[in-house]
């Protein structure tokens, strides 16, 4: 007769069980107000805009289901098109510039040694200005008559431009105002050039490397994952550029009088006046997702060019751009 042995369940064992439990009760807990926070203020609002997106709804009236029709419009919409193109065209201005001044301001503050965290403080504090006051600030700076910059021009025998009113010089006036806020790319730039391994320099400054090789073949692989996360982060706020553009030349009665192109329209300032000064929310709800879609296909393109670019500490792969082509045969038989 065939006997079975039952193993005594380990007291051990139940106990970190039991731990393990609580322990996620508590996870659990202090997550929850975030939860309850993405879930109220990011997931809810979204799944109802995706709803809208297929309405006509004025706030006023209920909203009346019509399909495709808010998608069919967008794309035969001249001003969408229109505002879209602006967006791109500042993004791709905004983001190149600030990537390059931001890394040489950081190349300089590591020259500045002692005196570095003081400047760090200088470029980080535009960054904490409200972006209201910006453009209020630069309303003023880019005025044709009486502002800043045009003054300072005329210093040196050059007749400035009109900023806010010639539709040519809208677009660079913006892009000039938007370098205001690059203290946070500087820092972050900063501490990447300050986690370079010394030793690096040295090893290629024995190679004889000079300063452009060991800035090209050290510096600039070692700091790629920081020109990635910035390159990601401002594209995405770049196309939804809208606060201090909006004070400037919409919120503003005197330049929305005199300023009569659509050289200043983005994107995101089309769709809010969409929403909340025609009250087409459908339509405006339609824009908003069209947005996410091309904020998403461009990220997602640049995370996979940028796993061909970008080396990450602990790779065994250098330099970070890794050719696909096969090795040449030898002639050696």
């Amino acid at each position: 007769m065939a006997t079975t042995t039952v193993t005594p369940a380990v007291p051990g064992r139940r106990r970190r069980a039991s731990l393990a439990r609580r322990e996620a009760r508590w996870a659990y807990l202090f997550l929850a107000p975030w939860i309850v926070g993405f879930l109220a203020f990011t997931a809810g609002p979204m799944i109802a805009s995706l709803w809208l997106s297929f309405t006509e709804y004025d706030v006023i009236n209920s909203p009346r289901f019509t399909g495709l029709d808010n998608y069919r419009q967008l794309m035969s919409d001249p001003q969408v098109a229109r505002s879209l193109g602006n967006t791109v065209y500042y993004t791709a201005l905004h983001v190149p510039l600030v990537m390059a001044i931001s890394l040489g301001l950081a190349l300089l503050l590591k020259r500045v040694g002692r005196l570095s965290g003081f400047f760090r403080t200088v470029f980080y504090l535009p960054v904490m200005t409200p972006a209201v006051a910006v453009g209020i600030l630069f309303l003023l700076l880019l005025n044709t008559q009486d502002g800043l910059i045009n003054r300072g021009l005329a210093l040196v025998g050059i007749d400035g431009p009109s900023w806010t009113t010639d539709p040519d010089w809208v677009m660079p006036g913006i892009v000039l105002m938007s370098l205001w806020s690059l203290g946070s790319t500087v820092i972050i730039y900063l501490a990447a050039l300050q986690g370079v391994p010394r030793d690096l320099y040295e090893a290629a400054q024995l190679d004889g490397a000079g300063a452009w090789a060991r800035f090209r073949h050290v510096t600039l692989p070692m700091i790629s994952g920081a020109l990635f996360f910035t390159l990601i982060v401002n594209t995405i706020a770049s196309l939804q550029m809208f606060t201090e553009v909006y004070t400037m030349y919409f919120g503003n009665r005197q330049t929305a009088g005199s300023f009569s192109s659509d050289a200043a329209s983005f994107y995101v300032i089309h769709l809010f006046r969409e929403a909340f000064q025609f009250l087409h929310m459908g339509f405006a709800s339609a824009m908003a997702w069209l947005l996410f879609l091309i904020i998403l296909v461009i990220t997602l393109v640049q995370v996979k060019l940028g796993n061909r670019f970008v080396y990450y500490e602990g790779e065994d792969r250098w330099p970070p751009r890794v050719s696909r082509r096969p090795p040449a045969p030898s002639s050696r038989r």
